[in-house]
């Protein structure tokens, strides 16, 4: 597919039905609604062939335990909410900062790859060293530190974004 013009991919992606698998694993079970809602609305909006979804998973009660404990923790349900054969990408303030469309193209190379994505943003001390390493890449939303229920409408808002590039769906007009 890579050696075929843009517009040639497209039509072979069309004829063949690739389903893109694109999940967001986040620490965190209890959301603002307006956050529930917002991601709700863009999860809503993708045909059946983009199965685009959030997996909440549920944050370690702190309880006198180290910050590191904690990260450990939680790093093990995040794992263990990641969908098989993902590649799985971290987001951190210290990770690759894309635009929207360099996004897309991301997106497209693994969605003509036929790869599954998982999406992991962590809690409230961010995310296991470890696990980080684990990532095939890392990623930021922004230079600036975000509430996490604004990360998740933020990327799920992204994703939609470059499904309406990748599809030339008129919701991105830049």
């Amino acid at each position: 597919l890579h050696l075929l013009s843009r517009r040639q991919r497209q039509m072979c992606i069309r004829d063949r039905e690739i389903d893109v698998k694109i999940t967001i694993v986040a620490v965190g079970i209890k959301q603002p609604g307006w956050a529930d809602t917002a991601i709700e609305d863009y999860l809503n909006r993708f045909p059946k062939d983009w199965q685009v979804s959030v997996k909440a998973v549920k944050p370690e009660l702190r309880a006198g335990q180290s910050k590191e404990k904690i990260m450990q923790i939680e790093a093990e349900r995040i794992r263990a909410a990641i969908p098989e054969h993902s590649i799985m990408v971290a987001l951190d303030e210290r990770g690759r900062d894309f635009t929207t469309v360099d996004f897309s193209k991301k997106i497209s190379a693994w969605r003509d790859a036929g790869d599954s994505v998982a999406f992991i943003i962590g809690g409230a001390d961010g995310l296991d060293a470890d696990l980080k390493k684990e990532a095939s890449m890392m990623m930021r939303l922004s230079s600036m530190t975000l509430p996490h229920a604004m990360a998740r409408v933020m990327l799920a808002e992204q994703v939609y974004r470059a499904f309406s590039i990748l599809t030339n769906h008129p919701y991105h007009r830049a």
